[in-house]
Protein backbone atom coordinates (compact mmCIF):
# COMPACT_ATOMS: atom_id res chain seq x y z
CA UNK A 1 0.00 0.00 0.00
CA UNK A 2 1.02 3.29 -0.97
CA UNK A 3 1.97 5.71 1.62
CA UNK A 4 1.20 9.27 1.39
CA UNK A 5 3.50 12.14 2.16
CA UNK A 6 2.75 14.81 4.34
CA UNK A 7 2.52 17.07 1.52
CA UNK A 8 0.28 15.06 -0.08
CA UNK A 9 -1.68 14.31 2.53
CA UNK A 10 -2.15 17.98 3.91
CA UNK A 11 -2.98 18.91 0.08
CA UNK A 12 -5.34 16.22 0.01
CA UNK A 13 -7.41 17.37 3.18
CA UNK A 14 -7.13 21.18 2.15
CA UNK A 15 -8.60 20.11 -1.25
CA UNK A 16 -11.72 17.90 0.14
CA UNK A 17 -12.24 20.65 3.24
CA UNK A 18 -13.05 23.38 0.23
CA UNK A 19 -14.73 21.35 -1.94
CA UNK A 20 -17.19 21.02 1.53
CA UNK A 21 -17.46 24.08 1.69
CA UNK A 22 -18.46 24.86 -1.22
CA UNK A 23 -20.88 21.70 -1.34
CA UNK A 24 -22.94 23.67 1.28
CA UNK A 25 -23.35 27.35 -0.58
CA UNK A 26 -24.81 25.18 -3.38
CA UNK A 27 -27.97 26.04 -4.02
CA UNK A 28 -30.11 22.84 -5.45
CA UNK A 29 -32.38 22.55 -8.27
CA UNK A 30 -35.91 21.54 -7.52
CA UNK A 31 -36.67 17.84 -7.39
CA UNK A 32 -38.54 15.91 -9.78
CA UNK A 33 -38.21 18.70 -12.64
CA UNK A 34 -35.76 19.34 -15.48
CA UNK A 35 -33.58 22.58 -15.25
CA UNK A 36 -32.61 24.30 -18.24
CA UNK A 37 -28.77 25.33 -19.00
CA UNK A 38 -26.69 26.26 -22.00
CA UNK A 39 -28.65 28.05 -24.81
CA UNK A 40 -32.13 29.23 -24.60
CA UNK A 41 -32.71 28.22 -27.93
CA UNK A 42 -31.34 24.57 -27.62
CA UNK A 43 -30.86 23.91 -23.90
CA UNK A 44 -29.71 20.60 -21.99
CA UNK A 45 -31.58 19.42 -19.25
CA UNK A 46 -30.74 18.48 -15.58
CA UNK A 47 -32.42 16.77 -12.98
CA UNK A 48 -31.31 15.79 -9.24
CA UNK A 49 -32.41 12.36 -7.60
CA UNK A 50 -34.31 12.97 -4.48
CA UNK A 51 -31.70 11.32 -2.33
CA UNK A 52 -28.99 13.89 -3.79
CA UNK A 53 -27.83 16.98 -1.68
CA UNK A 54 -26.61 16.17 1.85
CA UNK A 55 -23.90 17.10 3.13
CA UNK A 56 -22.13 13.61 3.51
CA UNK A 57 -20.53 11.20 1.26
CA UNK A 58 -23.53 9.23 0.83
CA UNK A 59 -25.76 12.10 -0.16
CA UNK A 60 -23.67 13.04 -2.91
CA UNK A 61 -24.39 11.16 -6.43
CA UNK A 62 -22.28 11.08 -9.49
CA UNK A 63 -23.34 12.18 -13.44
CA UNK A 64 -24.51 11.24 -16.08
CA UNK A 65 -24.56 12.31 -19.87
CA UNK A 66 -26.85 11.18 -22.41
CA UNK A 67 -26.18 12.03 -25.74
CA UNK A 68 -28.69 11.93 -28.24
CA UNK A 69 -30.10 9.82 -31.51
CA UNK A 70 -29.61 12.10 -35.30
CA UNK A 71 -32.02 14.81 -35.81
CA UNK A 72 -33.11 14.91 -31.64
CA UNK A 73 -32.24 17.23 -28.69
CA UNK A 74 -32.70 17.45 -25.10
CA UNK A 75 -36.41 17.90 -25.24
CA UNK A 76 -37.39 14.95 -27.71
CA UNK A 77 -35.45 13.36 -25.17
CA UNK A 78 -37.42 14.24 -22.27
CA UNK A 79 -40.56 14.12 -23.98
CA UNK A 80 -39.58 10.09 -25.04
CA UNK A 81 -40.88 7.98 -22.94
CA UNK A 82 -38.20 5.26 -23.63
CA UNK A 83 -35.53 7.82 -22.76
CA UNK A 84 -37.61 8.75 -19.51
CA UNK A 85 -37.82 5.27 -17.97
CA UNK A 86 -34.04 5.62 -18.49
CA UNK A 87 -34.11 8.49 -17.12
CA UNK A 88 -35.80 7.80 -13.98
CA UNK A 89 -34.12 4.53 -13.52
CA UNK A 90 -30.71 6.16 -12.95
CA UNK A 91 -32.51 9.00 -10.58
CA UNK A 92 -34.24 6.11 -8.51
CA UNK A 93 -30.69 4.81 -8.11
CA UNK A 94 -29.18 8.20 -6.98
CA UNK A 95 -27.41 9.24 -10.37
CA UNK A 96 -28.35 12.79 -11.47
CA UNK A 97 -28.66 13.26 -14.98
CA UNK A 98 -28.12 15.75 -17.99
CA UNK A 99 -29.90 15.24 -20.89
CA UNK A 100 -27.44 16.89 -23.14
CA UNK A 101 -28.24 19.00 -26.36
CA UNK A 102 -25.34 18.24 -28.10
CA UNK A 103 -24.59 21.46 -29.66
CA UNK A 104 -27.44 20.69 -31.64
CA UNK A 105 -29.21 17.79 -33.73
CA UNK A 106 -26.88 17.11 -36.16
CA UNK A 107 -23.31 17.77 -34.54
CA UNK A 108 -21.90 14.20 -35.01
CA UNK A 109 -19.60 14.39 -32.05
CA UNK A 110 -18.04 17.72 -33.48
CA UNK A 111 -15.32 19.34 -31.75
CA UNK A 112 -17.19 22.61 -31.03
CA UNK A 113 -20.47 20.16 -30.05
CA UNK A 114 -17.57 19.05 -27.45
CA UNK A 115 -16.86 22.23 -26.30
CA UNK A 116 -20.43 23.24 -25.81
CA UNK A 117 -21.14 20.39 -23.75
CA UNK A 118 -17.57 20.87 -21.63
CA UNK A 119 -19.26 24.52 -20.75
CA UNK A 120 -22.35 22.62 -19.71
CA UNK A 121 -20.90 20.01 -17.71
CA UNK A 122 -19.46 22.78 -15.49
CA UNK A 123 -22.65 24.38 -15.25
CA UNK A 124 -23.86 21.50 -14.66
CA UNK A 125 -22.05 19.89 -11.58
CA UNK A 126 -22.16 23.54 -9.85
CA UNK A 127 -25.85 22.92 -9.75
CA UNK A 128 -25.86 19.99 -7.30
CA UNK A 129 -23.84 17.68 -4.37
CA UNK A 130 -21.73 16.28 -7.39
CA UNK A 131 -19.57 13.60 -5.85
CA UNK A 132 -16.74 14.14 -8.72
CA UNK A 133 -17.63 11.17 -11.10
CA UNK A 134 -19.45 10.89 -14.28
CA UNK A 135 -20.65 8.90 -16.95
CA UNK A 136 -21.69 9.03 -20.74
CA UNK A 137 -24.66 6.70 -22.49
CA UNK A 138 -24.53 7.66 -26.25
CA UNK A 139 -27.48 7.01 -28.32
CA UNK A 140 -26.94 6.39 -31.84
CA UNK A 141 -25.17 9.30 -33.08
CA UNK A 142 -24.32 10.23 -29.56
CA UNK A 143 -22.35 7.66 -29.11
CA UNK A 144 -19.93 9.75 -31.08
CA UNK A 145 -19.71 12.65 -28.60
CA UNK A 146 -20.37 9.97 -25.49
CA UNK A 147 -17.32 7.93 -26.69
CA UNK A 148 -14.91 10.85 -27.39
CA UNK A 149 -15.99 12.82 -23.97
CA UNK A 150 -14.47 9.74 -22.31
CA UNK A 151 -10.87 9.94 -24.86
CA UNK A 152 -7.73 12.31 -23.59
CA UNK A 153 -8.24 15.80 -24.05
CA UNK A 154 -11.98 15.67 -23.60
CA UNK A 155 -13.15 19.09 -21.39
CA UNK A 156 -14.53 16.81 -18.32
CA UNK A 157 -13.48 13.10 -16.96
CA UNK A 158 -15.53 10.26 -17.87
CA UNK A 159 -15.76 7.10 -15.86
CA UNK A 160 -17.64 4.73 -18.19
CA UNK A 161 -19.46 5.03 -21.76
CA UNK A 162 -22.67 2.84 -22.24
CA UNK A 163 -22.93 2.73 -26.21
CA UNK A 164 -26.45 1.88 -27.24
CA UNK A 165 -26.77 1.32 -31.31
CA UNK A 166 -24.46 3.39 -31.37
CA UNK A 167 -22.37 5.16 -34.07
CA UNK A 168 -18.32 5.10 -32.56
CA UNK A 169 -16.94 4.72 -36.51
CA UNK A 170 -17.00 8.77 -37.69
CA UNK A 171 -15.04 7.71 -40.80
CA UNK A 172 -17.59 4.27 -41.29
CA UNK A 173 -21.00 7.41 -40.66
CA UNK A 174 -19.43 9.79 -43.57
CA UNK A 175 -19.43 7.54 -46.19
CA UNK A 176 -22.79 5.79 -45.38
CA UNK A 177 -24.94 7.82 -47.37
CA UNK A 178 -25.09 11.11 -48.93
CA UNK A 179 -27.32 12.69 -46.20
CA UNK A 180 -24.99 11.81 -43.57
CA UNK A 181 -22.15 13.08 -45.26
CA UNK A 182 -24.02 16.43 -45.32
CA UNK A 183 -24.26 16.92 -41.77
CA UNK A 184 -20.84 15.68 -40.78
CA UNK A 185 -19.19 18.44 -43.68
CA UNK A 186 -21.21 20.86 -41.85
CA UNK A 187 -20.65 20.31 -38.40
CA UNK A 188 -17.13 19.90 -38.97
CA UNK A 189 -16.31 22.86 -41.18
CA UNK A 190 -15.19 20.60 -44.01
CA UNK A 191 -16.32 18.73 -47.56
CA UNK A 192 -13.53 15.80 -47.17
CA UNK A 193 -13.56 12.51 -45.05
CA UNK A 194 -12.92 12.96 -41.18
CA UNK A 195 -9.32 12.58 -40.33
CA UNK A 196 -8.59 10.05 -38.20
CA UNK A 197 -7.62 12.62 -35.50
CA UNK A 198 -11.41 13.38 -35.60
CA UNK A 199 -12.80 10.03 -35.41
CA UNK A 200 -13.62 8.59 -31.65
CA UNK A 201 -13.00 5.31 -32.98
CA UNK A 202 -9.47 5.70 -34.01
CA UNK A 203 -9.25 8.01 -30.90
CA UNK A 204 -10.28 4.70 -28.48
CA UNK A 205 -8.14 2.59 -30.31
CA UNK A 206 -5.01 4.31 -29.63
CA UNK A 207 -6.18 5.19 -25.78
CA UNK A 208 -5.76 2.78 -22.60
CA UNK A 209 -9.04 0.85 -22.81
CA UNK A 210 -11.97 2.13 -21.34
CA UNK A 211 -15.00 0.69 -19.17
CA UNK A 212 -17.65 -0.18 -22.06
CA UNK A 213 -21.15 -1.12 -22.05
CA UNK A 214 -21.85 -1.76 -25.81
CA UNK A 215 -25.64 -2.68 -26.69
CA UNK A 216 -25.93 -3.88 -30.39
CA UNK A 217 -27.99 -5.98 -32.96
CA UNK A 218 -26.44 -7.13 -36.32
CA UNK A 219 -30.30 -6.62 -37.67
CA UNK A 220 -29.46 -3.09 -36.78
CA UNK A 221 -29.28 -1.45 -40.67
CA UNK A 222 -28.59 1.86 -39.51
CA UNK A 223 -25.87 1.73 -37.60
CA UNK A 224 -24.21 -1.34 -38.52
CA UNK A 225 -22.71 -3.82 -35.71
CA UNK A 226 -19.59 -4.34 -37.69
CA UNK A 227 -18.27 -0.61 -38.17
CA UNK A 228 -19.06 0.16 -34.83
CA UNK A 229 -19.51 -2.01 -31.89
CA UNK A 230 -17.92 -4.92 -33.02
CA UNK A 231 -14.85 -2.47 -33.91
CA UNK A 232 -14.23 -1.00 -30.52
CA UNK A 233 -14.14 -4.68 -28.87
CA UNK A 234 -10.50 -4.49 -28.30
CA UNK A 235 -10.35 -1.53 -25.92
CA UNK A 236 -13.11 -2.44 -23.42
CA UNK A 237 -11.72 -3.10 -20.23
CA UNK A 238 -11.38 -6.34 -19.31
CA UNK A 239 -13.30 -7.51 -16.28
CA UNK A 240 -16.27 -4.45 -16.06
CA UNK A 241 -16.90 -4.16 -19.89
CA UNK A 242 -20.13 -5.85 -21.30
CA UNK A 243 -21.25 -6.73 -24.58
CA UNK A 244 -24.91 -6.97 -24.94
CA UNK A 245 -26.04 -8.71 -28.11
CA UNK A 246 -29.84 -8.17 -28.80
CA UNK A 247 -31.88 -8.91 -31.98
CA UNK A 248 -34.19 -6.62 -34.35
CA UNK A 249 -34.08 -3.10 -36.20
CA UNK A 250 -32.40 -0.01 -35.06
CA UNK A 251 -33.36 1.07 -31.55
CA UNK A 252 -36.56 -1.33 -31.02
CA UNK A 253 -38.44 -1.67 -28.65
CA UNK A 254 -36.54 -4.68 -27.15
CA UNK A 255 -33.26 -2.23 -26.11
CA UNK A 256 -35.77 -0.30 -23.50
CA UNK A 257 -37.21 -3.15 -21.68
CA UNK A 258 -37.18 -3.14 -17.61
CA UNK A 259 -34.39 -5.58 -17.71
CA UNK A 260 -32.41 -3.77 -20.57
CA UNK A 261 -32.12 -0.56 -18.25
CA UNK A 262 -31.55 -2.10 -15.28
CA UNK A 263 -28.43 -3.65 -17.05
CA UNK A 264 -27.51 0.08 -17.94
CA UNK A 265 -28.34 1.22 -14.27
CA UNK A 266 -26.55 -1.62 -13.28
CA UNK A 267 -23.68 -1.23 -14.89
CA UNK A 268 -22.56 2.41 -13.96
CA UNK A 269 -23.54 1.26 -9.99
CA UNK A 270 -21.10 -1.53 -10.72
CA UNK A 271 -18.13 1.65 -11.78
CA UNK A 272 -19.14 3.74 -8.86
CA UNK A 273 -18.99 0.33 -6.20
CA UNK A 274 -15.45 0.31 -8.14
CA UNK A 275 -14.60 3.96 -7.68
CA UNK A 276 -15.32 3.93 -4.21
CA UNK A 277 -13.08 0.92 -3.04
CA UNK A 278 -10.17 2.01 -5.20
CA UNK A 279 -10.61 5.51 -3.19
CA UNK A 280 -10.66 4.19 -0.06
CA UNK A 281 -7.19 1.87 -0.84
CA UNK A 282 -5.77 4.95 -2.33
CA UNK A 283 -6.30 7.30 0.54
CA UNK A 284 -6.99 4.89 3.38
CA UNK A 285 -8.07 6.80 6.52
CA UNK A 286 -8.26 10.03 4.71
CA UNK A 287 -11.82 11.37 5.47
CA UNK A 288 -12.84 12.77 1.99
CA UNK A 289 -15.73 14.39 2.06
CA UNK A 290 -16.14 14.33 -1.82
CA UNK A 291 -13.87 12.72 -4.31
CA UNK A 292 -11.11 14.89 -5.72
CA UNK A 293 -11.97 17.31 -8.59
CA UNK A 294 -10.19 16.11 -11.90
CA UNK A 295 -7.95 18.38 -12.33
CA UNK A 296 -6.71 18.26 -8.54
CA UNK A 297 -7.03 14.14 -9.12
CA UNK A 298 -4.39 14.43 -12.19
CA UNK A 299 -2.31 16.06 -10.05
CA UNK A 300 -2.03 13.86 -7.00
CA UNK A 301 -1.78 11.07 -9.58
CA UNK A 302 1.36 12.81 -10.62
CA UNK A 303 2.62 12.95 -7.26
CA UNK A 304 2.01 9.31 -5.75
CA UNK A 305 3.63 8.56 -9.23
CA UNK A 306 6.78 10.66 -8.61
CA UNK A 307 7.20 9.39 -4.92
CA UNK A 308 6.28 5.46 -5.47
Amino acid sequence: MRRLSPLVFSSLLLATSAQAQNAQALSMPPVHRWIKLGPVATPSLLQVPVSCGANTATGRCPLVVISHPRAQDALRMRDSARVGAISQALLAANFAVLLSNDGGVNTWGSPAALREVGQIHKEAVKRFAWNGRTYALGISMGGLLSLRSALPNAPYRVEGVTLLDAWVNLRSAWGSAQSRRDEINAAYGQKVAPAPTLDPLSLALKAAPLPLLVMSSPDDTVVPAKNNADLIAPRAEVGVSEFVKLTGPHLGGNRFTPQMIARMVGFFQKLEKRAKSRQAKEFPGVPLVMPPTTEYADRLRRLLSRSA
